[in-house]
């Protein structure tokens, strides 16, 4: 049997789903950086807010939407199948004095 063929038992190679190197290294630097920036973010937003308020609120709303999640829509469609029979209404006047007279 050549080494690379199908059924091959000796060269089992990279295990499922198990990744390279450099995807490794990459996804490693990249957690580095993010949890870099993330450790300054409550700071950098507040100078931002001094500098541009407006910016600084587009960021803090852009960073929620990872937060909370967007809610969707519900569509509802019921029938009411009741009638309103009779609505009664009572009017009493009361005086200034508390007299109900």
């Amino acid at each position: 049997m050549a080494k690379f063929e199908v059924g091959n038992k000796y060269g089992k190679g990279r295990p499922v789903g198990a990744l390279n190197r450099s995807t490794e290294q990459m996804k490693l630097t990249l957690a580095r950086v993010t949890n870099n920036i993330l450790d300054t973010l409550a700071t950098d937003l507040i100078e931002i807010k001094k500098k541009d308020p407006k910016a600084a609120i587009d960021i803090a709303l852009k960073l929620l939407e990872y937060n909370l999640p967007k809610q969707s829509r519900v569509e509802m469609k019921a029938e009411i199948e009741q009638r309103i029979q009779q609505i009664s209404v009572n009017i009493t006047q009361k005086s200034i004095d508390g007299d109900n007279s």
